[in-house]
């Protein structure tokens, strides 16, 4: 039979149906284990259901199409990335989960979530600041359900991620979203940091949606260690420019003659975003320098 893992925790892994909605406990055979294959939550595999009290068996991981280290979640096709005005955004990490999900084949959706904290302000700088970067950003509001309707249409039959620090209001999101009742932390008044309150990932079915609710992800890095020039393939909105660049490939940092850097310094892409990029590139140079060690 085959299903998908909507949850995994202490070696028992919880497999759905997806034609019958029936769902079963399983344990992985030893020789997923030897063929270091491990399952996750989202994985689509091949199971034997256990009988009476027994746990059943889970025999094969089918192929993915997109998977995450941190969280261990697999086969996403959208990617949302959640920020508020509380706590601060931090947008290199946005940036970072952006470039993550255009070499993982993964939709970014940029989600600002409390915009009746601060009038829409943070949605109108990030409105401007990814418009050409193939990034939709919508506004959203859990507490007064402004922009479900619209979040709906992006999320339907496509299974979803919600990421983003603590306390964003992912769970709020969600729980208005989808009818739900998941736990939700504030903002600590003396750090201004979110509280986590997801702490295992799990797959959520609800109104014809698939949403992952995951524990804050961590600080992505680069793991995969690419060369830093196919940095820039994940930023769409340096595409209309790089051919003007005067040399070939370039990094689009202090290369002389970079028609980048120039319409950044002319405002016609986000200044901003070409400095967190930059940031990212030396990051990745230093990866790249030592992929050896």
């Amino acid at each position: 039979m085959t299903g998908r893992i909507v949850r995994g925790v202490g070696g028992l892994y919880t497999v759905r149906d997806e034609e019958t909605e029936q769902e079963f406990v399983l344990r992985a055979r030893g020789r997923l284990r030897r063929e270091r294959k491990t399952p996750m939550v989202g994985d689509r595999v091949v199971y034997l259901p256990g009988s009476g009290e027994e746990h059943g068996w889970l025999e094969e991981i089918l192929p993915r199409s997109s998977c995450c280290v941190r969280p261990p979640v697999a086969n996403l096709d959208v990617l949302a990335l959640v920020i508020a005005p509380v706590p601060q955004p931090d947008l290199l990490l946005v940036d970072r989960m952006i470039v993550f999900a255009r070499r993982s084949g993964i939709q970014p959706l940029l989600c600002v979530n409390k915009c009746d904290v601060d009038g829409g302000a943070l949605f109108a700088a990030c409105e401007a600041a990814y418009a050409r970067a193939e990034t939709p950003v919508l506004a959203l509001s859990a507490r007064e359900g402004r922009g479900l309707d619209a979040l709906r249409d992006r999320l339907a039959d496509r299974t979803v991620c919600f990421a983003g620090q603590s306390a964003v209001g992912k769970s709020s999101l969600l729980n208005a979203l989808l009818g739900l009742q998941l736990p939700t932390g504030d903002v600590s008044r003396k750090t201004e940091r979110g509280r986590h309150t997801t702490r295992h990932a799990q797959l959520l079915y609800a109104d014809g949606f698939r949403v992952m609710d995951t524990p804050g992800f961590s600080l992505l890095g680069f793991e995969d260690g690419f060369a830093p020039e196919e940095l820039a393939q994940a930023y769409p909105d340096f595409e209309p420019y790089a051919p003007g660049c005067r040399f070939a490939p370039c990094l689009h940092d202090r290369e002389p003659g970079c028609a980048v850097r120039a319409a950044a310094d002319a405002g016609e892409i986000s200044h901003e975003r070409w400095t967190r990029y930059v940031a990212l590139l030396g990051e990745l140079r230093d990866k790249w320098r030592n992929r050896y060690d």
